[in-house]
């Protein structure tokens, strides 16, 4: 059975004519977004690394969000090429998911590149999700969402099938790289707003470019399903839904906690968390499901259009600024 198009005559190999264009859209704002980690220089977040600039509290932020990125990408990169590329067979959407699993890698690359420039241990960075539990329990918590595509006999022949398979791509899109990764963005981003390990930074900030995209290709992919398969989103798999995402902001918050436990340049825990909350009733509203916190974005210079407002307008206008690989600032 195919996904998206569940036409007996599909053909996976035939892209063309394209049936989902908001798929091609976003192939074509990735191909815009293209960057590579050695473009950016690292010299002075070396120095900066290797000197007093940074207090125990901002080095422990930094270690442990590279720790939880390091492994999540990944994962992430994994489920794309192992799992979630056999069933969604529409041309258009495979290519995308091609080149979100190319970004994955660059990813991946962007660690390695942070982990050799500030002189880590590989077996301390890469081992963090066996020894902090705030990391361990996050990874544990999308593995078990994404069961159902890992089953090596898993087929979708019924609206249960498909319903298991919604909730794998709510875990996989909605909440791992929709929620998981957005504390860590906001930490990090919060550094290079101060002028600490500016080159780390920016690399996040391509990466949370990258990781936008994303989400909204989840989210309509998502979105797709349910209009061609009615059946399968039931009001009590919305319950579920937001049990799942509240349960997620849970976790990140207890993260939140431990990774910045006291206030650093005007930034703590307490903002931190609101900030996941933020995030979460974007995904819901994104979903069509209510908001269940209602609070206001802690970080106003954090873009709106970037991380919760309008995702697709904002690539839309300003993608050239990736083509040069140039500085981005954000107000």
């Amino acid at each position: 059975m195919t996904l998206i198009n569940t036409d007996s005559e599909h053909d996976p190999n035939k892209i063309l004519p394209i049936e989902y264009d908001w798929a091609r859209a976003y192939y074509e704002a990735g191909v815009d977004n293209n960057w590579v980690p050695a473009e950016i220089p690292m010299q002075d977040d070396v120095t900066q690394w290797n000197g007093d600039a940074l207090s125990p509290a901002e080095r422990q932020l930094v270690e442990w969000n590279l720790g939880f990125f390091s492994t999540a990408e990944s994962l992430t990169a994994n489920n794309i090429v192992l799992a979630l590329y056999e069933y969604v067979t529409a041309p258009e959407c495979r290519q995308y998911l091609l080149r979100q699993a190319y970004e994955e890698a660059i990813h991946t690359d962007t660690f390695i590149y942070c982990c050799d420039s500030l002189g880590f241990d590989p077996e301390y960075l890469y081992g963090m999700y066996d020894r902090i539990p705030a990391i361990e329990e996050k990874d544990a918590f999308v593995v078990d969402l994404t069961r159902a595509i890992d089953r090596p006999t898993f087929t979708i022949d019924t609206d249960g099938d498909l319903r298991e398979f919604l909730r794998d791509l709510i875990g996989f899109y909605v909440i791992m790289e929709g929620i998981f990764f957005y504390a860590g963005f906001a930490m990090m981003l919060g550094l290079k707003r101060q002028q600490k390990l500016v080159g780390v930074g920016q690399q996040f900030e391509y990466i949370m470019r990258d990781e936008s995209l994303h989400v909204g290709f989840g989210v309509d992919l998502i979105t797709q399903l349910r209009q061609e398969h009615p059946g399968a989103w039931t009001d009590d798999f919305g319950e579920e839904v937001i049990d799942l995402i509240t349960r997620a902001v849970e976790l990140e918050r207890v993260y939140a906690y431990e990774a910045c436990p006291d206030e650093i340049l005007g930034m703590g825990p307490n903002q931190f968390a609101t900030y996941v909350e933020r995030v979460a009733d974007r995904r819901l509203e994104q979903l069509g499901l209510p908001a269940q916190y209602g609070v206001e974005n802690p970080f106003p210079w954090l873009s709106e259009q970037v991380d919760l407002n309008k995702e697709k307008n904002f690539f839309e206008t300003q993608v050239t600024e990736y083509r040069s690989g140039g500085s981005l600032e954000w107000d």
